[in-house]
């Protein structure tokens, strides 16, 4: 329902895949850290009418170039710590054919918009920050002993608050920030989001009918006071495992998640 394999280069350490029904092509590592429905789900948080987002941890650039496919008139800066896959990520935006609306920085998302940071991204000139943040904490997890894949999904006890505050240097007043992170981790999400951003909407992702959450997709905006709302939450596949009408839409199809608030 997400990725379909393409033909492939004679490269045996990569593959060339397709998502949003073979709009978007992605050369990514066979190993590791791969593709999967949170970079797509991620990308289906992006409002119409984005102007320029930023897509913080962008491995080999699928959420971000997801959206800057669907929305032409975006421009995008992909941030990615992995010199590899920052690689991989433009050759991605020119294999897309999106070179004159997309930059990739490699660089630590800590830096960013700070003396010691790249010059871009620019402070306060997003109105979009897009990031799916290392969710498992190192302690109550077993750290993978694939590099890129541990780099993915383990996280210090500061990374969400660190991520956070970087994303809250690159928007624009009233921007927008979308994330995916694990259900557990909404006690620190509300810590993070206290004080910075507002308007939160909250959407669970469960796997089937009845099945409890295994992600929340998140929307908040940078200044606003409103109290976070609890949506009703999108199943990915039925009680048979095929997927929902609705899942397909935003997997494949492309379609945005959430009404603007």
């Amino acid at each position: 329902m997400c990725c379909a394999t393409s033909p492939e280069r004679p490269d045996p350490d990569t593959t060339s895949d397709t998502v949003l029904g073979g709009r978007l092509r992605l050369r990514q590592p066979r190993k590791g850290h791969r593709v999967g429905h949170d970079a797509m789900l991620l990308a289906a948080l992006a409002p119409e009418h984005t102007r320029h987002l930023v897509d913080l941890g962008a491995g080999v650039g699928s959420a971000g170039l997801a959206v800057l496919v669907r929305q032409p008139a975006a421009r995008g800066v992909l941030v990615e710590i992995d010199p590899a896959l920052a690689a991989l990520a433009d050759e991605n935006v020119q294999d897309n054919g999106l070179g004159d609306r997309c930059t990739v920085v490699t660089g630590d998302v800590r830096t960013l918009c700070r003396p010691i940071g790249p010059p871009n991204p620019a402070p306060g000139a997003a109105d979009l920050v897009l990031t799916n943040p290392p969710f498992n904490a190192r302690a109550s997890h077993q750290t993978s002993p694939d590099p890129q894949r541990a780099t993915a999904h383990m996280a210090e006890d500061e990374t969400l608050a660190d991520w956070g505050l970087a994303a809250y240097r690159c928007l624009a007043p009233g921007g927008m920030l979308g994330l995916i992170l694990r259900p557990e981790d909404l006690g620190a999400l509300l810590d993070m989001l206290r004080g910075r951003f507002g308007a939160a909407q909250l959407l669970p992702v469960h796997p089937a009918p009845h099945a409890p959450a295994v992600r929340l997709l998140v929307r908040a905006i940078k200044g606003r006071r409103t109290p976070p709302v609890l949506l009703p939450g999108l199943i990915l596949a039925d009680s048979a495992g095929r997927p929902t009408p609705e899942a397909e839409a935003v997997l494949r199809d492309g379609t945005a998640l959430m009404p603007q608030r």
